[in-house]
């Protein structure tokens, strides 16, 4: 994410690929809307909510730890804002029109977690599928240990310092305009574009974890 500045601190971070490169999995229609609307707004509503406030000269990834859980409608609404914009700068990484697999360190987690990349999908994919409402699948670590969570809206595990490796966004958004209500086909196409590299760069730095944008 760009550095703060006193007349603009964020702006839109460049998706990592062409819009049709996921393609057939998620369409140039889907990513030109999510991207070029839903996920603009958040990033041009957060900029007024901070503006001639404490969290101007903030990096984002501080004013979403600190807003979490307050109780102000402003705060809310800036938590809501900058979540999102975090959210979904990291699920644009989190995938990749490149097929991969996990190897090395997080391959290794993954067999000794999960039993193997079979089972860990199929719980990524339930997370997402049970979700109730708007919100995330995540891939986290802790210590190095993996697990699969789920969020609601624009919660994220990082919020209360958790490490993320990957993410599935569930809002209805980021799936309608190419299937409809049915979200677990949508997760099924997806799962095969995750980017295991981010991950991998993710859990290696886990103390000092891979941000959403560069």
């Amino acid at each position: 994410m760009s550095k703060p500045s006193m007349s603009k601190p964020f702006e839109l971070s460049p998706l990592p690929y062409d819009e049709d490169a996921l393609a057939p999995a998620i369409s140039a229609r889907t990513v030109e809307f999510h991207y070029h609307k839903h996920h603009k707004t958040y990033v041009e509503t957060l900029n007024k909510l901070v503006a001639g406030t404490r969290y101007a000269d903030m990096k984002l990834e501080q004013i979403v730890r600190t807003t979490a859980g307050r109780e102000t409608e402003q705060e809310k609404k800036i938590f809501n804002n900058a979540g999102q914009v975090w959210n979904h700068d990291f699920y644009w990484r989190s995938l990749s029109p490149h097929a991969s697999k996990p190897d090395g360190k997080l391959a290794q987690a993954i067999e000794r977690d999960f039993g193997g990349l079979d089972a860990l999908l199929k719980q990524f994919a339930a997370a997402g599928t049970e979700q109730f409402g708007s919100g995330w699948a995540w891939l986290v670590s802790s210590a190095g240990k993996l697990s699969i969570a789920k969020t609601g809206n624009a919660l994220d595990p990082m919020a209360r310092h958790t490490n993320c490796l990957l993410t599935v966004d569930v809002w209805e958004h980021a799936y309608y305009l190419d299937y409809q209500n049915v979200r677990a086909k949508y997760l099924e196409a997806v799962i095969g574009k995750l980017n295991w590299e981010f991950a991998a760069e993710n859990l290696a730095s886990e103390d000092h974890p891979v941000r959403a944008a560069a």
